[in-house]
């Protein structure tokens, strides 16, 4: 790369690497670099692994499962154990035994009541009847069924087996005793064998003999009082008393396919092993692997197009937001290196963190210090950079820390980002000192907090013990992102010369050697220093520059003058001036010198690089304008014309709008302050004078302020100067003031 030579303000020539700061080639590196992180940092949890192994093998790793899938062998185990678990279905039928005990005394009537057979004849012809009855009775029984059920034939054999099984026999000796009854006897003895038959059937009988047993005594405490009455009924019942609980088959195979069809899916998820180091692989675990896509012999290229495509977007989004941003990024690749630098610090700890995830830690993702990215990048590079960084965290972490489900993406750990990054951006944009850090950190924490158990709560699926364990994680992320900010500001503030503004309040403050040393030795260019630096801090708010640069810069942009202070107006209290005794060359040498001062000064204390170019820049190459006149005027006749350059500052001009500011500001003070009695129409007079001949020179063609920002600045100034000067300012009616100018140029 080519060398540039620059004069440093010494006079002695510098070289330095051209180019590189500004150049759009590294640009485009550093960008394609930041893809290269984020698909790094995403390859392992969105595209899988692929291993070479065969059935029949030991595995030499254990290997996870890289997506959510139905295992088939472990739903088929689960629909066949639910339907193990369905008990047998039973048909409690209807029986209708009451119209066969009305079948079998309508016959017992019948039969008694022909006087034409013999006792014997009826004897046998109850011994026929009664088997018939039952028979018949049965069979309306199976139609009944066949049309109620139809094709249920393993129900209607249940019933006809049931039925045949259990038929009761009734004794020999009871078919002697019917035909001896009579009528009355058998119309008292009906409704007491209905009630018995029907209270016995109204129970599921899936067997008879309990039922049957249980006859004797209900009979023994009827209202029959023949014994003859009732032994016949208690035999009468037990012989019409069947079973009516049948099992059902067909209702019992239905059940158990409807519960073998409600078995939800038996999920492999993601994470889950599907083979353990040293297993054999068996042709299902084989299978499995397969289905996964994590066999080398069937590579998928898909997953790696689209983590490359994301990626793409994702750098794509950045550096339109960057391209559109009004900061020095847009341009300064230094800066952009740091901001690289910022995302791989912060993907770098989200992925150390979301290593305990492999060790069954699931809710260890909280800890991570997703917000040290956007907290740095909002005290370093901008609010907008920040806010936009939050959204693009949020989505890696999402990613990064989702180890269960078919999805790319858990929300939780994303929204919890969102919330702390955005939370953190907001409580570090006014910050001050380190402190301020702090206090970020600990918001940081509580808006965690709060999210963690508005999830927990929500998911309706907790413990306490979950619950205190996401909590602390979450705190302790506030408290970790706050020690790595704290840590990591130093590196960034020295490594790449970032003024942040906590830098800039430490730099402010009186007690730093330099402004004491400003403060004891020359009084009037302190008071100096810090009337410039309220006024170019109002100017540069003005125009959006930035304003705490301007006043911290101020301060210590004449330190220079410490080496001489006597030699400059306002330290010259109570004494005479010396320059009235020397050559007006010496005394240019002597003014020019307190910015080479200034900056080894600076350089020894370590200040960082822009308030050393404020000191540098802040007279460009402005005309000494007093001494060179001053020159002229004791010029020999005759002798050569004075070059205007001997008696120029050597610059360089102003580089930056800050650099500007402080030295319109520098001249307007000193002018300004050389009036005895201001008035409104001088004050902006000076100022406007002062602008347009620094303008008219040239000294703003080095830094992007324009005519309307400087108009902007210069009435700014008129505001400020007005506050300033308000008990001394003289209205139109007065005398203008004498002398304007002799100080100034001397400061």
């Amino acid at each position: 790369m080519v060398q540039n030579q620059r004069i440093s303000i010494d006079g002695k020539p510098t070289y330095r690497l051209g180019g590189w700061k500004t150049s759009l080639g590294i640009r485009l590196l550093l960008f394609i670099l930041l893809g290269l992180v984020f698909y790094a940092a995403l390859a392992n949890r969105v595209i899988p692994q692929t291993y070479d192994i065969q059935p029949g093998a030991a595995s030499d790793k254990t290997i996870l499962a890289t997506k959510q899938i139905e295992n088939a062998i472990g739903t088929q185990k689960a629909k066949e154990e639910a339907a193990r678990r369905v008990q047998p279905v039973y048909s409690i039928l209807s029986m209708k035994n009451e119209s066969l005990v009305d079948a079998i005394f309508q016959k017992l009537r019948q039969i008694n009541a022909d006087n034409e057979l013999s006792t014997a004849d009826k004897v046998n012809v109850f011994r026929s009847v009664f088997p018939t009855i039952y028979s018949d009775h049965a069979q309306q029984l199976y139609n009944a069924i066949r049309i109620s059920d139809p094709g249920n034939d393993g129900l209607l054999n249940e019933v006809k087996t049931a039925l045949a099984d259990q038929q009761y026999r009734i004794p020999e000796e009871v078919y002697f005793r019917f035909p001896r009854l009579t009528k009355e006897d058998l119309d008292a003895m009906e409704p007491v064998a209905k009630d018995i038959v029907g209270r016995m059937m109204n129970d599921q009988l899936p067997n008879a003999q309990p039922a049957r047993t249980k006859v004797a005594e209900l009979v023994n405490s009827s209202s029959l009082t023949k014994n003859t009455s009732r032994e016949i009924v208690q035999e009468l019942a037990r012989f019409v008393i069947t079973p009516n609980k049948f099992p059902n088959q067909k209702a019992t195979d239905e059940a158990r396919a409807a519960a073998r069809d409600g078995t939800k899916p038996v999920y492999i998820n993601k994470g889950d092993v599907l083979v353990h180091k040293g297993d054999v692989v068996t042709e299902d675990m084989y299978k499995q692997l397969k289905t996964m896509d994590l066999l080398k012999e069937k590579v998928n290229y898909w997953p790696q197009v689209g983590l490359a495509l994301m990626c793409a977007l994702f750098v794509l989004g950045l550096y339109m937001f960057v391209r559109q941003s009004e900061q020095p990024i847009r341009t300064h690749n230094l800066q952009l290196l740091m901001l690289v630098l910022i995302y791989v610090l912060n993907v770098m700890g989200m992925k150390i963190v979301g290593l305990g995830q492999m060790m069954d830690y699931a809710n260890i993702g909280y800890l991570a210090p997703v917000a040290m990215g956007t907290m740095l990048i909002a005290i370093l590079v901008g609010m907008p950079l920040a806010f936009a960084s939050s959204m693009l965290f949020a989505v890696l972490a999402s990613i990064i820390y989702n180890v269960k489900g078919d999805a790319l993406f858990d929300f939780r750990y994303g929204l919890l980002a969102l919330v702390v990054c955005m939370t953190s951006v907001f409580a570090i944009q006014r910050a001050n000192q380190r402190s301020s850090i702090l206090k970020a950190g600990i918001m940081v924490s509580l808006a965690g907090a709060v999210t963690i158990v508005s999830l927990t709560f929500l998911d309706n699926v907790y413990t306490r013990n979950e619950i205190l364990l996401s909590f602390g994680f979450t705190v302790a992320s506030g408290l970790l992102t706050t020690v790595l900010v704290i840590g990591l500001m130093p590196f960034f503030e020295i490594s790449f010369g970032i003024l942040s503004p906590l830098k800039l309040v430490e730099l402010s403050n009186p007690n730093h050697p330099l402004l004491r040393k400003l403060l004891t030795e020359t009084p009037g260019t302190y008071h100096h220093s810090v009337m410039v630096g309220n006024l170019s801090e109002a100017a540069a708010e003005s125009v959006g520059a930035n304003g705490l640069l301007c006043r911290v810069g101020s301060y210590y942009h004449d330190i220079g003058k410490t080496k001489r202070p006597s030699y400059f107006i306002e330290n010259q209290i109570g004494m005479g001036n010396p320059h009235d005794q020397i050559e007006p060359d010496l005394s240019k040498s002597i003014i020019i010198a307190h910015a080479r001062d200034g900056v080894e000064m600076l350089k020894e204390h370590n200040i960082p690089k822009p308030i050393r170019d404020i000191a540098e820049q802040h007279h460009g190459t402005t005309l000494l304008k007093f001494f060179y006149f001053k020159a002229k005027k004791l010029q020999e006749e005759g002798a050569e014309p004075i070059p205007e350059e001997e008696y120029r500052y050597p610059g360089p001009k102003a580089q930056s709008k800050e650099a500007a500011i402080i030295g319109i500001a520098d001249g307007v003070e000193a002018a300004v302050r050389s009036l005895r009695s201001p008035s409104i129409e001088q004050i902006d007079t000076m100022v406007r004078k002062i602008i347009k001949e620094r303008l008219d020179d040239g000294q703003f063609n080095e830094c992007d302020l324009t005519l309307k920002e400087l108009d902007t600045i210069a009435k700014t100034l008129n505001e400020a100067l007005l506050g300033i000067f308000h008990s001394r300012i003289e209205y139109p009616a007065d005398a203008p003031a004498k002398g304007e100018g002799k100080e100034a140029t001397q400061a």
